[in-house]
């Protein structure tokens, strides 16, 4: 008999898994809360699936043998209490795809920051080698996708905490822990540990011949390493200590050791330059040692790498001031990341949703970097409160043509500004994607 699977929610991870479905003989049926984007719809009627958009039919889901939820729809969404009190199996569109890879080695990187440069880091790394290698996840196609498009050899995906918290039998080959910090904890019932625990979820069904590359100068995670049971091979990285097996540095220079192999690369060669680019080039070039593959492919790929769209990327010079779109921190670490490589007095664009932030994480580096605050979006009253004792002024901005506008009144030559949220883009925004290319536009209008 054919199994029927409902999936919730039609955007990149819901129309992948309709089509692997769909593929693998299942009697399909997606529902959206909301109304589908055009393209998504295109496909699902090209591919004769049957789906519903704004709204939840629930004798049409009700019935299902399997649901495939996306990751942002929340547990406590009346639709996901339904499905769980008639005991209806509810899964992540990874856990989906993943029983459909086969013998594939699959690379999984979470963590709070850092997470999609590393991730396109060890794609690169293993592109370079020459691999038959997929890209996905919480990046680009969806893991689903790209199971359905062919059987790649090799897959290299970003995970979210969301994707994690819906995973049952998934085990990547090699598992990425970067960093762990506070975000997304509305999810989580402001409650920390459990967000910890979702993060850590990455290698609940490793075992011994498996690899976990992780962060040994991330306090979290070597607290939380106290309270499981680590059955891979462990690959810490580290800047601050010397690691016999893994990452370390040495007079700039960064060592990676494995039993597979060792290289040496000085930090100054590196595509990507920073603190935090130095954590996110060990933990891919950790994972490229693992797989034995070439030594020059790794130091070519970590030396020819640019940064991603929204991740510091520097947009244009108006008047001598440089401005950089940094949209895609959401969260107050990844802004961290960003003042912290500042070198130039700093107009701070800020603000949308807040996830629960502490900012005064930030607040050395404000007081050092920031002359100016200029506030986006709606949650803002906190930010007042941080920082008004250090900086000269804040103001707020009611669009991002206001707040461009009001950055470049305020900078003068020599001065940098960033838009750099440390929030969700959900207010005025579908994702930070069309926030941070709305300030590229509005900066290019200038």
């Amino acid at each position: 008999m054919t199994k029927r699977v409902v999936i919730l929610g039609a955007g990149e991870s819901g129309v992948g898994a309709a089509l692997l479905a769909q593929q693998k003989n299942y009697n399909v049926f997606v529902s959206d809360y909301g109304s589908i984007k055009p393209n998504y719809k295109a496909e699902l009627t090209n591919a004769n699936i049957a789906y519903e958009e704004q709204g939840h039919t629930l004798p049409q889901i009700l019935n299902a043998d399997v649901v495939v939820k996306s990751p942002g729809i929340p547990d406590k969404a009346n639709v996901i209490k339904q499905i769980n009190a008639k005991s209806i199996k509810c899964i992540s569109e990874i856990e989906f795809a993943y029983q459909f890879v086969g013998d594939a080695t699959i690379i999984a990187i979470t963590g709070s920051n850092g997470k999609t440069t590393t991730t396109s880091l060890a794609y690169n790394i293993l592109k370079q080698e020459g691999l038959d290698v997929a890209l996905g996840g919480n990046i680009g196609e969806s893991f689903a996708r790209q199971v359905a498009e062919k059987q790649w050899p090799f897959y290299v995906l970003e995970i979210s905490s969301f994707q994690l918290d819906d995973m049952q039998n998934f085990k990547p080959d090699i598992a990425i822990l970067m960093n762990i910090t506070p975000d997304h904890l509305d999810r989580y019932n402001y409650n920390f540990e459990l967000y910890i625990q979702s993060k850590f979820k990455i290698i609940k069904n490793q075992t011994a011949a498996d690899s976990f590359i992780y962060c040994a100068d991330d306090e979290v995670i070597e607290q939380h390493l106290n309270k499981v049971n680590v059955v891979s091979e462990k690959y810490p990285f580290s800047i601050k200590n010397n690691i016999k097996q893994g990452a370390h540095l040495n007079n700039n220079e960064m060592c990676i050791k494995t039993k597979q192999n060792q290289l040496n690369m000085s930090i100054y060669e590196l595509g990507l330059q920073g603190k935090h680019n130095v954590y996110n080039s060990m933990a891919a070039g950790i994972a490229g040692s693992i797989l034995n593959i070439r030594k020059d492919s790794i130091r070519k790929s970590l030396h020819d790498f640019t940064n991603l769209e929204h991740r510091l990327e520097k947009v244009i010079t108006v008047a001598g001031v440089d401005y950089i779109n940094d949209s895609k921190a959401t969260n107050v670490n990844s802004t961290w990341y960003a003042l912290e490589t500042m070198e130039q007095p700093v107009v701070w664009i800020v603000g949308g949703v807040d996830k629960g932030n502490d900012y005064s994480l930030l607040q050395d580096l404000v007081a050092k970097k920031v002359k100016y605050i200029v506030c986006l979006g709606k949650d803002i009253i906190k930010i007042h409160k941080a920082f008004v004792k250090d900086v000269d002024m804040i103001v707020n901005a009611a669009s991002m043509q206001e707040a461009v506008g009001t950055a470049n009144h305020l900078a003068n030559k020599g001065d940098v500004v960033l838009l750099s949220p440390a929030c969700a883009s959900f207010d005025l925004y579908e994702n930070y994607e069309e926030r941070g290319n709305q300030f590229k536009q509005n900066v290019r209008n200038l």
